[in-house]
């Protein structure tokens, strides 16, 4: 029987890293990708256009997921995004973008999901948090994108209470800065060994779903910096 594993972010740094292991690991991966983009993922089993910002176009997927595959091992919710300022250069609207990119991208498939997961009773949720979600003192510089992976990661703990009776599994993997192409230009005077790479990430996330001993756990992939 085929190990499914949906993969959000599938085209980006991180989702290629997390798409490239479980593939390697004879996981089934169905990746979903940005409509809006031309993204490529060579790896994955299938590919799905989903605007996981969006709860009818989640919905829709998941009816045709239901009927494709049945039942699911993993979701890895790796759609996010940054921003940069402080309170006095925060307005509702960058709230509402973050809000939107990094939380409801994970809650609309989470609720969908949920539901199928306790019926088979078993899954597990991997979130993606951020250190300044948890360090209140580097958060201040960049509120919006610290308040939407807070949420993130509250998620993830209301969760884990809901399901506590079950086999379903939720996990949060917290970067500090991931050694990207993007982040290298934005950073060029970075000492970029110190920091983390998607491929570290990946490993932990299989690890993570593998290990069942594991619930609900924080993982802190901070590298050196």
């Amino acid at each position: 029987m085929s190990r499914n594993i949906i993969i959000t972010g599938a085209g980006g740094n991180l989702g290629s890293a997390v798409v490239d292991k479980f593939k390697r690991e004879g996981y089934h991966v169905i990746a979903l990708v940005n409509p809006n983009l031309d993204e490529h993922v060579e790896e994955a089993d299938d590919k799905y256009e989903v605007d996981v910002t969006d709860e009818n176009s989640v919905t829709e997927f998941v009816k045709e997921y239901q009927l494709q595959y049945g039942e699911i091992d993993a979701l890895a919710l790796l759609v996010g995004g940054y921003a940069s300022g402080d309170i006095s250069e925060t307005s509702q609207a960058d709230f509402e973008k973050m809000f939107t990119l990094n939380f409801f991208s994970a809650y609309h498939l989470v609720k969908e999901f949920l539901p199928i997961m306790k019926k088979q009773n078993k899954g597990t949720f991997l979130f993606v948090g951020a250190r300044p979600a948890l360090q209140l003192s580097a958060a201040v510089d960049k509120l919006a994108y610290a308040m939407s992976k807070n949420l993130v990661i509250t998620l993830s703990e209301i969760i884990g209470k809901t399901t506590k009776d079950t086999a379903i599994r939720s996990h949060v993997f917290v970067p500090s800065v991931i050694d990207t192409p993007p982040n290298r230009e934005s950073m060029p005077d970075a000492d970029f060994s110190k920091w983390v790479s998607p491929k570290e990430i990946a490993e932990t996330m299989h690890y993570a779903v593998n290990t069942h001993s594991l619930r609900n756990m924080t993982f802190k992939l901070y590298g050196e910096v």
